[in-house]
Parts: C-alpha cells; sequence; structure tokens
C-alpha cells in the first residue's frame, strides 16, 4: 500500500510516498481502506520538531530521539472496513466509519490503509455525512468539545475564541453557541466573516484590535492556538473566570489555583468514543459543521504540510485517497 513517510526531523520536504506492508488487523481490530484523514497543527509540529525548550527531552523520548518512531503521520480517518478481527462485534465488512488513533504519537493514517481496535470507530450513513466532513470531526472536534466541557459552560455565559478560525476554534464557537454561550470570537480580519456565519455573536480582528484593552470581561476565554497567555489576558477574565488553553504552563496553572479565584485548565482531550459519537449526532442534525479549508490528493502531502505548517489554515486540511 502507499503511505507517507516521515524518516527525520525536519520541514514537509522531509515527507516521502512510499510502498510500505499492508497492515493486518488484530482480533479486536478492523481494517480500514482510508478515504480521508487529515493534516493538523500537531502532525506539523512532530516532523519539525518544534515544541518548547523544557519539553526537549520527554518529547524525544515519546516521538523518537533522532527520528520519529512512528514514521507514518496522520490521526484521524474515515473509511470502509476491508475485514474485521475475530473478536470484532460492532462492525463488518463493508461499514463506512470514522475515528482517531489513540495516543499523541503519529497514528500512522496518512496512507492507504490503517488498523483500529473497534472502540477507536464510529459509524457513519454517507447521505448524512461525507468521507471528508467525517476525517475533520475528531482531533478539532473533541478537543473543544472537552475543554467547553470542563469549564462547564452555562447559557448566557460570555466565551471568547482566540484562534476561531483554526479547526479547534470553528468547532469550539459552534459547540458554545449549541450551549448557550454568547461567543465572541478572534482572528484575522479575512476570516472574520466567515466565523461570524458560524455562530459568533460578536467578533474581533486581533490585528488591528487587543480584546484586553476593550475594558470587556467574559466568564471563559479559550485560547485554541496557544498564542497568548493567561497573564496576558487574566484582566479581562470575570471574577471566578476560566482560561482554557492548548498549551501546557503548569507551573502557572498550579501558581493561579493556589493564588487566584480564576482558573486555568490545561491538557489533553481524552480519547472517549462517547464524545465521537456525539458529534457525529451533532453534524447530522445540522447543528454543527465540519470546516473544511482545503483538500489535497495523496500525492501532494508535501503541498498539503506546507500549507497547514504556515498557521493560517481555516478549519481543516483533508488527504483524499482514490478509493472512490
Amino acid at each position: 500500500m502507499k503511505a507517507v513517510i516521515c524518516t527525520k526531523y525536519g520541514p514537509p520536504e522531509v515527507l516521502q510516498i512510499k510502498e510500505v506492508e499492508k497492515p493486518t488487523p488484530n482480533d479486536n481490530e478492523a481494517l480500514i481502506k482510508v478515504f480521508a484523514s487529515t493534516v493538523t497543527a500537531g502532525d506539523c509540529r512532530i516532523i519539525r520538531f518544534n515544541f518548547p525548550k523544557w519539553f526537549w527531552l520527554p518529547g524525544r523520548i515519546i516521538f523518537g530521539i533522532t527520528k520519529p518512531k512512528k514514521n507514518i503521520p496522520g490521526w484521524e480517518l474515515s473509511g470502509e472496513i476491508e475485514s474485521v478481527g475475530k473478536d470484532v462485534t460492532r462492525f463488518k465488512k463493508g461499514d463506512n466509519v470514522f475515528g482517531f488513533n489513540k495516543g499523541i504519537s503519529f497514528g500512522a493514517t496518512n496512507a492507504e490503509y490503517k488498523c483500529l481496535s473497534e472502540d477507536r470507530l464510529v459509524p457513519i450513513e454517507l447521505d448524512k455525512i461525507s468521507y471528508e466532513e467525517a476525517a475533520a470531526i475528531p482531533i478539532g472536534g473533541c478537543t473543544a468539545l472537552h475543554f467547553l466541557r470542563e469549564a462547564d459552560i452555562k447559557e448566557g455565559q460570555k466565551v471568547l475564541i482566540y484562534g476561531a478560525s483554526g479547526s479547534v476554534g470553528t468547532y469550539a464557537v459552534q459547540l458554545a453557541k449549541h450551549f448557550g454561550a454568547e461567543v465572541t470570537g478572534v482572528c484575522s480580519s479575512k476570516n472574520i466573516e466567515f466565523v461570524r456565519s458560524l455562530g459568533a455573536d460578536n467578533m474581533i480582528d486581533y490585528i488591528k484590535d487587543n480584546f484586553t484593552k476593550n475594558g470587556q470581561t467574559y466568564d471563559v476565554i479559550f485560547d485554541t492556538v496557544s498564542k497568548i497567555s493567561f497573564s496576558y489576558c487574566k484582566h479581562s477574565l470575570k471574577p471566578k473566570g476560566i482560561y482554557l488553553t492548548v498549551d501546557w504552563p503548569l507551573l502557572q496553572a498550579l501558581w493561579t489555583s493556589l493564588t487566584s479565584n480564576k482558573k486555568i485548565i490545561i491538557g489533553m482531550a481524552p480519547d472517549k468514543i462517547e464524545d465521537l459519537v456525539f458529534l457525529r449526532n451533532l453534524v447530522e442534525q445540522e447543528r454543527i459543521k465540519p470546516v473544511i479549508d482545503k483538500i489535497y490528493s495523496l500525492e501532494q502531502v508535501v503541498e498539503a504540510y506546507r500549507y497547514v505548517d504556515k498557521g493560517h489554515k481555516k478549519g481543516n486540511v483533508i488527504i483524499t485517497l482514490k478509493h472512490y
């Protein structure tokens, strides 16, 4: 089978398409013929090994000392089940599914085939959701859902989403509105009307306006792109306000919990299949929608990673495979 291979750390040009052995499912796994996968900012960070200095050693241990331990990138996918292991009970050959790999290293979804355990998969109906839309749900959708639930968003609260046009941000805007919040989106001027179309009540152009200087305060501020900090925006939080970030300011989070009535929530979204089901249902009911910026073929993978690596994608970038 064809797969994207990363044999060393570096820019997108280190990626190659090679023929590799087709995987065989274990007893609890399904072999999926991949029709769509994604390129995420996380994939690009791993390829370049672009992490904070404090994370250098643990990062090398996790991902690989001199090169990635797992050399096929990608975390999320959609496709059709080609075969199943003897212990699989929820799925059969021909079922359409989507899902994502467990863990934080490469998940090997930028390939023609991928094996996943059945507890990592959710069925889809193609008349309600496309392969491309389904592949764009897991990482951005589950991350946004996890953080907003951790903040216990309530109806009428004021929520600011920083990086509102990205993968996590577009889901965060829609989910916060779904939970009844008044949403302010922060993004570049070219994406303001787009984010407004997702349901944002108020918009701020981060290049022209500094939201920390406008006198507004929020119940929740969600930094979806690791571009601001609690110190930067703490005065824009209401008393007992919550700052959400996909970054890892561990010491600041601990210190704030001891010295302030405000709170910092950090970390990663847990792997919960029920979250995927929840998000799929919302998409099928047209309450939220996956945002797809660009679609590339597997042969265009370097171009796709270059685009994502620039840091200006809108929503999600998809890799399609020519099975259908």
